[in-house]
């Protein structure tokens, strides 16, 4: 039988309540994007009724369009909605940093006590779920994205380019946004967005924030505010970037990360999985921080912590300033630790630029083919890119030592069993990393 919708107004929320829940958010926070977002909607638009569903939707579609972690952008939008600017600091600050505290002390158990055999058997399990997660992800991404043939001619091309010529991600994503902007105004039909998270309005009664409700005052477009957001967030920025010139110098290594990761904030379309490769090619290939299995490894802690995947950064962070010895070799976890800390700014900053300065103009945006195409076929690009991923990640998890190596059966069957857990039983990501973790324990302690 169905729960009749509430009538009454919900009570008002005063900025602390907000700020308590932001906070228990940011430790409960599992499940990549899909899980973070019903979460929210659970709480927002159904128990609490801060915000209606129609208007969850709308602040869920665009963030959808910008690069970065949508989840945590929707978490500052919805924030900053209710609870002006401040609150939309405070809503994606939370989301961020219980996920930055963990990673950091998983990241030093990781670097310290990796290799004893409980470690190392638990990593054996979760890499060939992780990579098993990353294959899921590109059938998750190319069933939202390749719409017809051209979008799926956009993914072959992304997946040639960057397997066989080892095309820098950024080009393919400028590649892509171009046949998008292009390509629409021949073929509008092909670049126009497909259905979103549904169309189908679910009725949780009154809300704070109602499909009526008018815009508040700070929310309304002005090029006034405008152009504060944008003033505060490249002044901070550039603040940042002056003090880790003056103390570390160009080649510093916590300049280099500022700077790296500055740029691949701005290259996330599609999740977390599009801009991993991004992130390899520069911290394993160009700079070393660290190397591709540690990557893998990193992949995997990421996977287990609350937050938005994309903290998987701050372990690249951890790790490069730790070999690096940023603050010399007597502080080793404090340098690695501002090097995760550097990181993590970086990244989200520009996130945050995002929500506050084109949160006003949602309206004027959203749904114009001109400003959606080239996202359209951007999101179809990130398919061949996260597919050349899952490749990646499987030649490391099963030839370990190379394909001159054997091939490890073990992680092969805990890959298959994987997926079918992801596409035939509908597993989530937290019980399925619990077993294929006890699975890689008990195979390395038995052997």
């Amino acid at each position: 039988m169905n729960t009749p919708a509430p009538t009454g107004q919900p009570a008002p929320a005063s900025f602390m309540e907000a700020l308590r829940f932001w906070l228990k958010l940011g430790f409960i926070s599992f499940g990549g994007p899909a899980g973070q977002i019903a979460i929210m909607h659970a709480e927002l638009v159904e128990r609490r009724r801060w915000i209606s569903e129609k208007r969850f939707l709308h602040a869920l579609n665009y963030c959808m369009l910008l690069p970065g972690p949508e989840a945590q952008q929707l978490a500052t939008y919805i924030g900053w909605l209710m609870h002006r600017t401040w609150g939309g600091i405070v809503a994606g600050a939370l989301f961020v940093l219980p996920s930055l505290f963990i990673l950091i002390g998983l990241s030093w158990i990781y670097l310290r006590f990796g290799d004893v055999p409980v470690v190392a058997g638990i990593f054996y399990g979760i890499k060939p779920a992780v990579t098993a997660l990353v294959l899921h992800a590109a059938h998750r991404i190319g069933t939202r994205a390749l719409k017809n043939r051209w979008m799926w001619g956009i993914a072959a091309a992304a997946f040639v380019a960057i397997f066989a010529f080892n095309t820098p991600f950024p080009a393919i994503v400028l590649a892509a946004a171009l046949i998008g902007h292009f390509g629409a105004r021949r073929w509008p039909q092909v670049f126009a967005l497909g259905g979103g998270h549904g169309t189908a309005v679910a009725d949780h009664g009154p809300a704070l924030i109602d499909d009526e409700t008018p815009t508040p005052v700070h929310a309304r477009f002005s090029k006034r505010h405008l152009v504060k957001v944008l003033a505060a967030g490249l002044g901070l920025w550039l603040l940042a970037m002056a003090l880790l010139l003056w103390t570390q110098g160009v080649q510093g290594t916590l300049t280099q990360m500022g700077w790296f990761f500055s740029k691949a904030a701005l290259l996330t379309f599609g999740g977390a999985y599009a801009v991993l490769p991004y992130v390899y090619q520069g911290a394993v290939d160009t700079h070393q921080w660290l190397s591709g299995a540690q990557m893998i490894d990193g992949l995997a802690l990421g996977e287990t912590t609350p937050g938005p995947l994309i903290m998987v950064v701050a372990f690249v962070g951890f790790v490069g300033g730790w070999v690096k010895a940023v603050l010399g070799p007597d502080a080793l976890f404090l340098g690695a630790a501002l090097a995760a800390t550097v990181v993590t700014f970086f990244t989200f900053l520009p996130s945050f630029i995002f929500i506050l300065a084109g949160g006003p103009a949602v309206e004027a945006t959203h749904g114009r083919l001109g400003f959606t195409a080239p996202l359209s076929a951007i999101t179809a690009a990130v398919v061949g890119v996260v597919l050349n991923l899952a490749l990646f990640f499987t030649y490391h998890v099963w030839w370990p030592r190379g394909f001159d190596g054997p091939l490890d059966l073990p992680p092969v069957v805990i890959t298959v069993l994987a997926l079918v857990a992801l596409f035939r039983f509908k597993f989530g990501v937290m019980p399925l990393l619990g077993v294929c973790a006890l699975a890689g324990l008990v195979i390395t302690l038995s052997s």
